[in-house]
């Protein structure tokens, strides 16, 4: 495992949010992160579909740590600012939020980041976010 493959992964553990929602990091790579969300009723809202709040939070947090992978060693990254369009209800067993760093730069880095819904053997889109993260000192 590579140092900023370990520095993500115990950051995420640290994380009260992901761990009470479920999540898992999947995958980290040099500009992109994957986490992944297991279908639950404890995190639906009225209609049954997942809660957008979770989706984003995902979401939110697969961009900030495919920021990380571009951040200088002794920085930190947080949420600046985003836009999330949900495009299909979120329906599905499991969650798949991926987080790609578009352009990075001394102090803010782009992201986009997609969340697809499995459910049986066919994956969908359901919601496509932009985020600006900015490098912050550790």
């Amino acid at each position: 495992m590579s140092d900023i493959q370990e520095r993500i992964a115990v950051s995420f553990k640290s994380q009260g949010l992901m761990a009470t929602l479920g999540a898992k990091l999947v995958s980290v790579a040099d500009g992109e992160v994957q986490i992944e969300l297991p279908f639950s009723t404890q995190l639906s809202q009225q209609h049954g579909y997942v809660h957008a709040g979770a989706i984003t939070s995902i979401v939110d947090s697969a961009c900030g740590y495919a920021a990380l992978t571009k951040a200088p060693l002794e920085s930190e990254v947080v949420t600046a600012e985003f836009k999330i369009n949900f495009v299909r209800p979120a329906i599905g067993e499991r969650f798949l939020a991926v987080g790609k760093v578009q352009t990075s730069g001394k102090l803010l880095t782009v992201c986009t980041g997609e969340v697809r819904a499995l459910s049986g053997t066919v994956w969908k889109v359901i919601a496509i976010m932009q985020a600006t993260i900015v490098n912050v000192r550790a």
